[in-house]
C-alpha cells in the first residue's frame, strides 16, 4: 500500500510537471513588428528590443523590423540613443508597432570634453554641444557655417561669399590685441594648426572636414573647461566629432546630393553712365575741358558684366555598419562650387575613414580616424569688385584695342593710375592653388585587468597639409603689374607638418553610493613644421629682361610638450566638484641655452564646482522642475600665438624688401638687417571667473541656461617705443598690456508640441559682451594716444586706448547744417585750437567700435508625420560699421589724370567735392536680423517602391537682412587684422537649394 502511494505521487509530480512545461509553451509566442521614427516616420534600424528583466532580445533591422518570440505576460522595452524608450505588455498582441519620440533633453547624454567625456548631467563649466539635427541647412560647404547662431557667446563672421571662404570665430570677444584671438580647434582628439598658421593656398583651415561627416560640435567657453588645453586656450575650444559605425548594426549605405543656384542680393548703387555725363557737365568748374572728349557713350553696368548668377552642386555618400564585431564608417564627397564673381569656383575631394574594433572582450578598444582632401581654389581677382564700382561707365566692355586684349583700357594703364578693366581684371588672372592634406589618428583605450576603473589611453595623430599655387598676370593686364617690369608671373609652394602624441591614464571609481571619482593625468608632445616657397617675377622676352620682385623661401618648426590633470570628484550624485591643471612648455619661448629653462613653461589651473539643487529632497518631488543645478568655475588660460614668428625671444635677422637690395649680375640680392626681439616674451594669460545656472521644467521641455562670466587678460601683446641709437627700429613687441570681458549668455529651448505625429522644437540664445583695455603700457604716460589703425590715404580711423574697447573707431565729429545735412570739411574742434582743425589725431574722438553689444540667435524645427521645416535667424544690436566705400565718393574724384571714375551714388546725399574718410557721418549703426536659411523637407518611407528610405528637401540661404546700414551687407569680417571696415567685400549670395538624401 505504501508503494502504491508512492508511486501515485510521483505521477501526480510528472502530471504537474508536463502540464506547467505545456502551459509555458502554450504562453509563448511570436511577436513581429516595425519601430518608426515620431519625426519622420521612418523605420529605426538598430532598436534594441529586449523582454525586461532578461538578456533575450535582438535589434530592429535596416528597414526597422523586427521578430522576437516571448512569453505572453513579458514586458518589451525598445530603447535606441536619443530616443525615448518605451515598455508594453505582449498580451495578446501578435504584432506590436512602436512609435520611439526624440528625447527633448537626455540628461544623461554624453558630452566631449578635454581627453575625455562627461554625462550632461554632470558637467561642471560652460560647455555647449550641436548635434547633427541642430546644424544649418543648405549649401554649406565650410564646417563653421553649421555652427553659425547656435551657440550662445559664439560670434561666426564668414570672410564673404568666396567659394570655400572661412571664417572668423570669437567666443566671449577677443582676449587678445595683436595675438591670435581664434579658438583652439580639436578634430576627433587632434589639435589643428591655429588660422593664422594655415598654408597658402587654403582660404579655409577647417575645408578638409567634409560637412557630411559632421557628428557634433561641443563649444568649451569658460577656463574650467578649457584650463587642461593650457597655452592655447584663452580664446575657448572647439571639440568637432565626427560619425562613425556601431556595433551590432547592419550595412547601411546613405547618399545626399543638392544642386544650388545662387546670386548676389543686390549691388553698390553707383551712377549709370547717362548721370555720369550729367554729373561731369554740370560742374564744369571742377574739372578740365580738355578731358571731356574721354567720356564715353556707353552705359556699362560693370557690377552686372563681372557676377554672374552660379550653378554648383554636391555629391556625397557614406557607408556604415558592423562587419562581424568591426564597425566601420566609409565616406566619399565632392563639392562643386561656383563663386557669383566671374572666374572664381572651388572643387574639393574628401574621403573618411572610420574604425572601431575592440579585442581582449572589449578590454582594447580602437578607433582610427582617416581624413584625406583634395581642393582646387580657383580665387580670382576680387579686387575687380572694387574696379567695377570705380570704373567710368560711359565706356565699353570691349574695343578691340590688341595691346589690351580687346579690352578697353584707359591709355594712362600703364602707369598703374586709370581704373583697370573690371572683366579683364576677373578673367584674365590665373590664381590657383591645389591643396593636399591628410588628417589621421589612431587611439587605443585599454582597460587594464588588476586595477578596476583604471584605463590608458593613447592618441597618435598626424595632420600634413600641401599646397601649390600661381597668381599670374598676362603682359597684356593693367591690373597688377610688378613695378618698370612686363607682366606678373608668381609661384608659391607650401607644406605644414602636425604630429601629436597624446597618452593618459584615466581612473574612474565609485565607492559606496555617495562618492564618486574620475581622474584623469597624462603627457602630451606636439611637433609643427612649416615651410614654403615664393618666386614673384616678370615676364621675360627678348624685348623685357627679367625683373624679379620676390625670391624668399622659408623652413621653421616650434614644439609643445605638456602635462595635464584633471579630478572630477561627486557627492551623493548632488555635488560636484573638478579640477584641472596643464603645464607647457614652449620652444616659441626658448631665447637661447643660457636662458632659464621656467621661461619655457607655464602653470594653467582651473577649479569648478556644482550643485544639482534638484536632487535635494526639498526639491525632488516637485514634478515640474526637471533639472536645476548650480556652477561655479575659475581657470588660467593662455595664448602662444603672439606674434607671427616662432622664435620671438631670439636674435634674429630680417631679409629687407624692395628699396634695399643689391643689383648683381641681372638680380636683385636683399639684404639683411637685425630685428628687435624681446628675450623674456612669454605668453598671454587670461584669467576667467564664471557662474553659472542649469535649469530645465516640465519633463526638460522647457530648459536651459543662464551664465555671467568675467575674464581678464595680463601679459597682453603691445608694439612699444624703445630708445633710438640701437640698431634695431624703434619699437618693440613685448608684453605690456592687460583688457577684460565680461558678459552674460542665456541659451533657452522649448518643445511646445512632441505628439507621435507631431513635434516642435524652439531655441534661443542671447549674449552680452563689453571689452574694455586697461593698460597698454609698462608705466602710465598721459601723452600716449593708444594703438591707431588706419594710415595713407584713408588716414588712422581706429584705435584702442585705455579705458575703451578695442579697436574703437577713431573719426572727426561731423557738424550738421539746419537740415540735417553734413557740411564738407566741418568738424567739431575737440583740440581747442580756435577752430582750426589740422586733420591730426588730436582733433578725433572714440565713435562706437566694431563688436555687437548684444547677440541673439533663434532657431526652429517643425515636423508633421513624413514632413518637416527649419529655419535659422540671428541678430547683432550695436555693432557698427565704417562705410568706406562711401567715404571715399566725391565730385572731385571723378576726374583724375587722363581718365574718369565712377561713385557710389550716395554721393548725392552729401555731395562732397572732397573725400571725407574720417567723419564720423559714414560709422553708421549696422545692427541687423538675418535669416540664415529656412527649410522643407518630406521624408518618403518606400521610394519608387523599394527599400529605399529618401528625403527631397528645398532651403533657401541668406533669406533676408533686415538693417538700417546703408551699405551692400552690415555684416563685415576682418580683412588685414582690422574689423568694422566695409571696403568692397566678396558679397554673400542668396542661394536656393534642392537636396535629396537617400538611405539603403
Amino acid at each position: 500500500m505504501e508503494l502504491n502511494i508512492s508511486r501515485l505521487r510521483k505521477l501526480l509530480l510528472m502530471l504537474v510537471m508536463v502540464f506547467s512545461f505545456t502551459m509555458i509553451h502554450a504562453q509563448e509566442k511570436v511577436v513581429t513588428g516595425l519601430v518608426t521614427d515620431a519625426n519622420d516616420g521612418m523605420g529605426i534600424p538598430g532598436v534594441s528590443v529586449v523582454v525586461k528583466g532578461t538578456t533575450v532580445g535582438t535589434t530592429t533591422d535596416i528597414d526597422g523590423n523586427y521578430t522576437l518570440t516571448v512569453d505572453a505576460n513579458a514586458t518589451i522595452i525598445y530603447s535606441f540613443v536619443g530616443y525615448r524608450s518605451q515598455e508594453i505588455v505582449v498580451g495578446s498582441q501578435s504584432q506590436i508597432n512602436v512609435i520611439l519620440s526624440i528625447e527633448t533633453e537626455n540628461l544623461s547624454e554624453i558630452v566631449v570634453i578635454g581627453y575625455g567625456t562627461v554625462k550632461k548631467e554632470d558637467k561642471t563649466g560652460s560647455v555647449t554641444s550641436v548635434s547633427s539635427k541642430d546644424f544649418n541647412k543648405g549649401n554649406i560647404t565650410s564646417p563653421q557655417d553649421l555652427l553659425v547662431g547656435k551657440s550662445s557667446g559664439v560670434v561666426i563672421t564668414s570672410a564673404g561669399g568666396a567659394p570655400g571662404s572661412g571664417s572668423t570665430i570669437r567666443i566671449r570677444g577677443g582676449s587678445s590685441l595683436r595675438a591670435s584671438n581664434d579658438p583652439l580647434i580639436i578634430v576627433d582628439g587632434m589639435p589643428i594648426e591655429s588660422v593664422k598658421n594655415n598654408v597658402s593656398g587654403s582660404a579655409n583651415a577647417l575645408s578638409f572636414i567634409n560637412p557630411n561627416d559632421i557628428e557634433t560640435f561641443t563649444v568649451l567657453k569658460d577656463a574650467s573647461a578649457t584650463a587642461i588645453y593650457g597655452s592655447r586656450a584663452s580664446n575657448g575650444v572647439i571639440i568637432v566629432t565626427t560619425k562613425k559605425g556601431a556595433k551590432g548594426k547592419p550595412m547601411q549605405v546613405s547618399y545626399s546630393g543638392s544642386i544650388s543656384v545662387a546670386s548676389a542680393v543686390d549691388y553698390i548703387d553707383v551712377y549709370s553712365g547717362d548721370q555720369l555725363r550729367k554729373i561731369a557737365l554740370s560742374n564744369t568748374s571742377l574739372y578740365d575741358p580738355m578731358n571731356y572728349d574721354k567720356l564715353g557713350t556707353e552705359n556699362t553696368d560693370w557690377q552686372k558684366e563681372i557676377f554672374r548668377t552660379a550653378v554648383s552642386h554636391d555629391h556625397n555618400v557614406a557607408i556604415s555598419g558592423s562587419y562581424k564585431e568591426l564597425p566601420y564608417r566609409v565616406s566619399l564627397g565632392y563639392t562643386d562650387q561656383t563663386g557669383i564673381l566671374k572666374n572664381t569656383d572651388m572643387q574639393r575631394y574628401t574621403g573618411a575613414l572610420n574604425l572601431n574594433p575592440t579585442f581582449l572582450d572589449d578590454a582594447l578598444k580602437v578607433n582610427m580616424n582617416a581624413k584625406f582632401m583634395m581642393t582646387n581654389n580657383n580665387f580670382g581677382d576680387d579686387g575687380a569688385i572694387g574696379s567695377a564700382i570705380s570704373m567710368d561707365p560711359t565706356q565699353p566692355v570691349y574695343d578691340g584695342n590688341s595691346t589690351s586684349a580687346g579690352y578697353y583700357q584707359w591709355q594712362n594703364y600703364g602707369a598703374n593710375l586709370g581704373t583697370p578693366n573690371p572683366v579683364e581684371q576677373a578673367m584674365a588672372v590665373n590664381n590657383k592653388s591645389d591643396v593636399y592634406r591628410f588628417v589621421g589618428n589612431l587611439k587605443l583605450n585599454y582597460t587594464l585587468p588588476y586595477v578596476k576603473g583604471l584605463q590608458a589611453n593613447l592618441n597618435l595623430a598626424t595632420d600634413y597639409t600641401e599646397s601649390d599655387g600661381q597668381n599670374n598676370r598676362p603682359t597684356t593686364s593693367p591690373s597688377t603689374l610688378v613695378p618698370s617690369a612686363w607682366g606678373k608671373l608668381s609661384d608659391y609652394t607650401a607644406k605644414n607638418k602636425n604630429n601629436l602624441l597624446d597618452f593618459y591614464l584615466n581612473y574612474n571609481k565609485e565607492f559606496n553610493e555617495d562618492h564618486r571619482l574620475d581622474v584623469t593625468a597624462g603627457y602630451s608632445w606636439q611637433h609643427f613644421e612649416r615651410e614654403g616657397t615664393d618666386y614673384t617675377r616678370s615676364v621675360e622676352d627678348a624685348d623685357h629682361p627679367l625683373q624679379v620682385d620676390n625670391e624668399s623661401e622659408f623652413k621653421t618648426e616650434n614644439y609643445l610638450i605638456s602635462f595635464f590633470g584633471r579630478l572630477n570628484y561627486a557627492f551623493k550624485n548632488k555635488y560636484l566638484l573638478t579640477g584641472t591643471f596643464r603645464y607647457d612648455g614652449s620652444s616659441k619661448f626658448y631665447s637661447g641655452p643660457s636662458a632659464p629653462k621656467d621661461k619655457m613653461w607655464g602653470f594653467f589651473p582651473s577649479a569648478a564646482f556644482a550643485w544639482k539643487i534638484h536632487e535635494e529632497s526639498f526639491i525632488k518631488n516637485i514634478d515640474q522642475i526637471s533639472n536645476l543645478k548650480l556652477r561655479l568655475g575659475w581657470g588660467i588660460t593662455g595664448q602662444q600665438d603672439i606674434t607671427d614668428e616662432n622664435y620671438p625671444a631670439q636674435a634674429k635677422y630680417d631679409i629687407s624688401r624692395g628699396g634695399y637690395y643689391y643689383y648683381i649680375n641681372g638680380r636683385y640680392i636683399p639684404t639683411l638687417r637685425p630685428g628687435t626681439y624681446d628675450p623674456d616674451i612669454k605668453w598671454e594669460e587670461t584669467t576667467t571667473q564664471n557662474i553659472g545656472v542649469d535649469f530645465g521644467f516640465l519633463n526638460n521641455r522647457i530648459n536651459g541656461s543662464v551664465d555671467y562670466y568675467f575674464r581678464e587678460t595680463t601679459d597682453m601683446i603691445n608694439e612699444v617705443t624703445i630708445p633710438s641709437g640701437s640698431n634695431f627700429s624703434n619699437t618693440l613687441i613685448t608684453n605690456v598690456g592687460s583688457l577684460e570681458n565680461k558678459g552674460i549668455e542665456v541659451s533657452l529651448n522649448f518643445v511646445p508640441v512632441s505628439t507621435p505625429d507631431m513635434s516642435l522644437n524652439i531655441g534661443f540664445n542671447f549674449s552680452h559682451n563689453k571689452n574694455e583695455v586697461t593698460k597698454l603700457l609698462l608705466t602710465d604716460d598721459p601723452n600716449y594716444i593708444g594703438v591707431t589703425e588706419g594710415s595713407g590715404m584713408t588716414g588712422v580711423t581706429q584705435i584702442t586706448r585705455v579705458g575703451e574697447a578695442a579697436h574703437s573707431f577713431f573719426v572727426n565729429k561731423q557738424i550738421y547744417d539746419s537740415n540735417g545735412k553734413p557740411i564738407e570739411g566741418l568738424y567739431e574742434d575737440i583740440a581747442g585750437n580756435g577752430g582750426v582743425i589740422n586733420g591730426d589725431n588730436a582733433n578725433k574722438y572714440i565713435y562706437h567700435n566694431p563688436t555687437p553689444e548684444y547677440t541673439y540667435g533663434f532657431s526652429a524645427r517643425f515636423n508633421y508625420k513624413q514632413f518637416d521645416m527649419s529655419t535659422s535667424l540671428r541678430a547683432n544690436i550695436g555693432n557698427y560699421v565704417l562705410n568706406q566705400v562711401a567715404s571715399g565718393a566725391s565730385y572731385d574724384q571723378m576726374q583724375q589724370i587722363g581718365y574718369w571714375k565712377n561713385m557710389p551714388s550716395h554721393l548725392s546725399k552729401t555731395n562732397f567735392v572732397k573725400r571725407q574718410f574720417t567723419s564720423d557721418y559714414f560709422v553708421e549703426n549696422a545692427s541687423f536680423l538675418k535669416m540664415d536659411n529656412i527649410s522643407a523637407g518630406y521624408t518618403f518611407s518606400k521610394f519608387a517602391g523599394q527599400d529605399i528610405n529618401a528625403r527631397v528637401s528645398f532651403t533657401v540661404q541668406n533669406v533676408f537682412t533686415i538693417t538700417k546700414y546703408s551699405g551692400l551687407d552690415p555684416e563685415v569680417g576682418e580683412k588685414d587684422d582690422r574689423s568694422g571696415i566695409d571696403n568692397n567685400l566678396y558679397p554673400r549670395p542668396r542661394t536656393f537649394t534642392l537636396g535629396v538624401n537617400l538611405t539603403f
